[in-house]
């Protein structure tokens, strides 16, 4: 075999797999964009998880015992949420809610008491939408039809300041 075939015979094998690399390129490249979407948005939702556990505890006790205005659960629970609101800060595609409910109710039908009138148990909500909750490509639209919810409450005594139960 002289050097001219061996060289032709080496460039013939070179170009049989030049398309290999972009085949490898154009399977893998999304599943790693997806894989690394997933794994941010899971950093994002582990982080204001911890925020809100704290900050939803703290706006709790600090606003929903002993309100300041009004005396009823409903303006109570919207100062709570205000203040997760703004400590929270503006994050996009987040949702806190806030909901009072009261304990110690007994009875069947339409008559009921209360075993404590003022115990008061405050559901904190976030719903987290996962980034990028909507895309556009070529007219069509891709986005996550999921929310992410994490709940925390807290009952207390509306009327007597460090009663917490």
């Amino acid at each position: 075999m002289s050097a001219a075939t061996c060289h032709a015979r080496m460039r013939a094998l070179a170009h049989e797999g030049a398309g290999q690399m972009c085949v490898e390129l154009a399977v893998l490249l999304p599943v790693t964009i997806v894989i690394a979407l997933a794994g941010i948005n899971l950093a994002r939702y582990v982080e204001l998880c911890a925020r809100f556990d704290r900050v939803a505890l703290d706006a709790v006790v600090g606003f929903g015992v002993a309100p300041a205005g009004s005396q009823d659960a409903a303006s109570a629970a919207a100062a709570v949420e205000g203040h997760i609101a703004q400590a929270l800060g503006d994050v996009s595609g987040l949702e806190v809610s806030v909901s009072p409910q009261a304990v110690g109710r007994l009875g069947q039908g339409g008559a009921t008491f209360s075993l404590a009138p003022s115990l008061t148990r405050y559901v904190c909500e976030m719903r987290l939408a996962p980034w990028p909750s909507s895309l556009v490509i070529a007219g069509v639209r891709l986005g996550a039809p999921v929310w992410l919810t994490h709940e925390r409450s807290l009952v207390v005594d509306r009327f007597r300041p460090g009663v917490v139960v």
